[in-house]
């Protein structure tokens, strides 16, 4: 048996994807999976256990490269190399967990026996499909909605299980956390930085945050994020009176999972690592806004969601002139919380 699966970003969505793959190794255990990704969250799937092949897509660099006269020809031959590979195996089942055109196109080309998906997509992406699940609620969870695709191919007693393939980073990680973190201190992880600008909560509320962490719980505090992240990280130690240390760009996606498997607590915006953060184990404190929790928060019952109940949230938006969701998620909020949890 040999199975392609196409979960092409984002990081999130890749990681809450991940306990549908073992749902479906549990019905097809000889099986060889192929695992079509983009390339930003291409790293939390190397070396995982049940994935033999991750065929990695570099979609946004082969469109900068054909934009470029100079580059364009090297783009194309890019382009036709991923396409021979993809189209260089023969699968018995294709499923398309994106649900969007550039997902469907890729299932369409994909040379499968049976092209299985989501009927009722957006972006008419399941019009690429020869067989199609039942359009799903909206209002369901995404990790559930994948394991609706397991349970669709028989899987049954699903246990929505998370392997991430960390274990070497983890002994890393702790050598790290031990360096900076003295026996008996708590290692609180934030992780500022969100996609959406409407998913922001103030650098001010971050700083006075991480001081009262400092001083009130003597925790050492970390924060999180991409190389694109560290000055908004810097922004924010600017405005603290303590210490805090600024690991935004010095991990993997492996490593950060790691980092959130030794902390106590990891405070989040609703982003990509707060499902990582999940998926490692620790106790996720997410900030939600313009978004549903239901559908999109991290998932299990461990963990806290923080909103501040405004009459229009969740909206879905981006942007927002007056962004009262975020912005009214008090300091003492996010305190009261870790003080019972910790």
């Amino acid at each position: 048996m040999n199975i392609l699966i196409i979960k092409l970003s984002a990081i999130g969505d890749v990681v809450q994807t991940l306990p549908a793959l073992e749902a479906i190794k549990t019905i097809y255990p000889e099986s060889t999976l192929t695992w079509l990704v983009e390339e930003p969250a291409a790293g939390i799937l190397e070396d995982h256990p049940l994935i033999d092949i991750v065929l990695v897509s570099r979609r946004k660099i082969w469109f900068r490269m054909l934009r470029n006269p100079l580059t364009a020809m090297q783009g194309l031959t890019r382009i036709f190399h991923f396409l021979v590979d993809l189209r260089r195996s023969q699968y018995d089942i294709a499923i398309d967990f994106q649900g969007l055109f550039k997902s469907g196109v890729l299932i369409g080309l994909a040379r499968a026996r049976r092209k299985i998906g989501f009927d009722r997509t957006r972006e008419l992406s399941y019009l690429f499909l020869n067989e199609r699940i039942p359009a799903y609620d909206i209002e369901k969870h995404a990790l559930e909605r994948y394991l609706d695709v397991a349970r669709y191919l028989g899987a049954k007693d699903i246990h929505a299980t998370c392997t991430l393939p960390i274990h070497r980073e983890l002994t890393l990680i702790r050598q790290k956390v031990e360096a900076i973190k003295p026996q008996g201190k708590l290692l609180i992880v934030i992780n500022p930085a969100a996609r959406w600008k409407s998913k922001l909560w103030p650098e001010r509320n971050f700083a006075m945050l991480a001081d009262r962490l400092v001083r009130e719980k003597h925790a050492v505090v970390v924060f999180t994020g991409s190389r694109e992240d560290r000055e908004l990280n810097r922004n924010i130690l600017s405005m603290m009176e303590e210490q805090a240390l600024n690991w935004a760009g010095e991990t993997t996606l492996k490593e950060l999972a790691a980092l959130a498997h030794h902390a106590d607590v990891f405070i989040s915006t609703d982003t990509g690592p707060m499902h990582l953060a999940a998926a490692a184990g620790v106790t996720v404190l997410a900030l939600f806004g313009p978004t549903a929790p239901w559908r999109t928060g991290p998932y299990g019952s461990k963990h806290i969601i923080l909103r501040a109940g405004t009459e229009c949230s969740p909206c879905f938006t981006r942007t927002c002139n007056n962004v009262r969701c975020m912005d009214d998620i008090t300091v003492d909020a996010v305190m009261n919380e870790i003080l019972i949890k910790t």
